[in-house]
């Protein structure tokens, strides 16, 4: 895998981020969420400026990665969508509605389109379990999502 050249003002950031929080390692987690802010993600160049700068291994901050399931080592498209498959959603046809989000953007889940617009993920429960099924574009929250909804849903982006 190709190393990744990190923007010199978004390295300067990161750097300063590190220094807000005195460069402490029980700040690893506040840490990264505000790396994933000014990255968009955390590639393996970016986890390895913060394990330097508090003073942990690499090892330990991929650790935390990859176990939190907020944090992503993929870049997120400009419009991330969210399909809810907890069980009223499921039990409401969420699963036909991802299929469908699959056809019309092209995307796989866990994956982003070519051209960086969308990418796809699912959730265990959005806690709009009465709109049920739901998905989420970004921070936008759709409910009573219909298969033949989401064409026109999509093209709004």
């Amino acid at each position: 895998m190709a190393n990744i050249k990190l923007a010199e003002d978004k390295l300067k950031a990161l750097i300063e981020v590190c220094k807000s929080f005195n460069n402490e390692k029980g700040e690893l987690i506040n840490v990264l969420h505000k790396a994933q802010e000014i990255f968009g993600y955390l590639p393996a160049e970016v986890q390895e400026v913060v394990a330097h700068e508090l003073n942990v291994s690499v090892a330990t901050v991929y650790g935390v990665v990859s176990f939190y399931s907020f944090f992503t080592m993929k870049p997120k498209g400009e419009n991330p969508i969210s399909v809810c498959l907890g069980t009223a959603c499921y039990v409401r046809g969420a699963e036909k509605v991802l299929e469908e989000i699959k056809k019309v953007a092209k995307v796989e889940v866990g994956e982003t389109t070519p051209d960086g617009k969308f990418s796809l993920a699912c959730l265990r429960c959005v806690g709009a379990c009465g709109l049920a099924p739901v998905l989420m574009i970004g921070q936008k929250v759709y409910g009573r999502v219909a298969p033949e909804k989401v064409n026109e849903i999509l093209a709004e982006y």
